[in-house]
This record gives structure tokens, sequence and C-alpha cells, in this order.
């Protein structure tokens, strides 16, 4: 492997061994050969290491297993965002692809990687699109970019460790501000270094965030406003939120939310 044009590509696995298989192949078939393929396995409890292991012989994957499980609760130490954590910092190439295991990469999509940060000298991160509907746009009157989730997100390697300096004192606080919705923030807001793809290189697996944030409901505000206060603490202080309508009206609704579950649990 070529270090200078080395991409490395992170899988993220945790019980998915009905997936995962799909996930290495699919990068084992890019058509852009100089890759390092980085597998973290957080502990699984089904046969997701063995059939890593069936497919581990290729030279370019590496497997890195967590074994400190808590055992009365059968639970990792780990989760999805420190995972990635580790692996960024085992990894070699110039170029990081992130991918969760149940998701998995069209065949060009490293090689379009490569060419849009050759084309494109400033940007430090690119989004491409997933295979959803109605995926390229928030609203017009949300303050936020589209962000796409982590399997649809590259960096340079340069990015990730600014990145990292920036979000060490909050990478424990804000657990509902996930890590692509962090590295799409600082990339847009900070970095100034956003590009977006706007092809569907990437087909995802909903991992059942629409059911633990239900649109419009309490947890989806709660976790806005945990956003903007991600923002706020990130370095991004001259953007004042009490004068974006966004932040106002999250900030009232929580505030509403608040008020009729306090008056509720007083009456009943």
């Amino acid at each position: 492997m070529k270090k200078k044009n080395l991409i490395s590509i992170l899988i993220i696995n945790y019980n998915n061994s009905k997936l995962i298989k799909r996930a290495i192949q699919s990068c084992i078939l890019q058509s852009y050969k100089n890759i390092e393929i980085l597998v973290f396995d957080d502990g699984s409890t089904d046969n997701s290491v063995k059939e890593i292991r069936k497919i581990k012989k290729n030279n370019k994957i590496k497997l890195f297993e967590n074994k400190n499980i808590n055992k009365k609760t059968k639970i990792a130490a780990f989760d999805a965002k420190n995972g990635y954590y580790f692996l960024i910092n085992k990894s070699k190439g110039n170029i990081i692809c992130l991918l969760d295991s149940d998701d998995y990469f069209d065949k060009s999509k490293i090689s379009i990687v490569a060419h849009q940060f050759k084309q494109f000298k400033k940007a430090n991160f690119l989004q491409n699109l997933p295979n959803l509907k109605n995926n390229q746009n928030n609203s017009s009157l949300s303050f936020w970019p589209y962000l796409a989730p982590e399997s649809c997100i590259s960096f340079r390697r340069k990015f990730i460790k600014n990145f990292m300096k920036k979000n060490y004192k909050l990478q424990n606080k804000f657990e509902s501000v996930w890590l692509g919705f962090r590295l799409g923030t600082y990339a847009f807001f900070i970095d100034k270094s956003f590009l977006f793809y706007k092809k569907k290189l990437t087909f995802y697996s909903s991992h059942g965030e629409s059911k633990k944030y239900p649109r419009f409901e309490f947890n989806w505000f709660q976790r806005r406003l945990d956003s903007f206060e991600y923002l706020y603490l990130l370095g991004k202080k001259k953007l004042y939120f009490k004068l974006n309508h966004d932040f106002l009206v999250t900030f009232i609704i929580i505030k509403i939310y608040k008020f009729l579950k306090t008056a509720y649990e007083k009456k009943y």
C-alpha cells in the first residue's frame, strides 16, 4: 500500500453478523484499490467476529476486538463514537471514510472521494448522499445544514486531528449529539471546509434514530437544543443564538414541554 494516497475505511460493528460481510465486501470491491479496512467489533455476542475472520485473510483488513465487557450486563465499554476514535488512531491513510456495519458503499465511492479531495484542495470534510428520499435539504427555516449519517462522511487526517482537539472536553457531553453531526458542524461552522457531493454513494440502513427521536416530539427538540449548546461550547460563541429564530423556537418549546410536565406531575 502506498501511504501517500492511502485511504482508510473504518467500520464499526456490534451484533451485526448478518450484514457485516456485505459492508466489508463493498470495501474490498472498490474500484480504488489503495485502501486499508479497519474493523472494530464492540464485544458482539453473535457470530460477527467469526464472519469477519472468514474474510480477514485479505491483507487489507485489520480486526480489533473490544473485550472489555461488563460480566453482569454483558455490555461493552465502548460505543460507536469511541470505536471510531479508536480506529482513527490505528489508521494510516491521509483520507478517512466511516462506515457502520449495516451500511455499505457503492463500488465507485472511494474513487470519487479521492478525486473530490484532489480537486478541492481546501475541502477537509466530504459528505455524500445516502440512498434515502427527501434527504438533500433541511427546512428553509432550519439553522443547520443538511448533515448525513456517519457512513456518508470522509475527511482528511489533519481535519480529524484538529476536530479531536476542539471536541476533547465535550466528547462525553451531549449524548444525543451523534458523531456525524459533530464532525459536520465543526466542518461547516468552524473549519469552513465542508464539501457536499450530491450523489448517493452510501446504502444506508436506519439505526432506529427516528424511533428514539420522533420528529417534533420532546426528545427531538431537546436534541436540537443540545446541538445548539454543543456548537456554542465548541467555540462558535459569536453565533448569537438568542437572535436565531430556530434556537428561539426550540428553546420556547422545550420550556413549554417542561412546564406542562411539571404541572401534570403536581396534579397527579
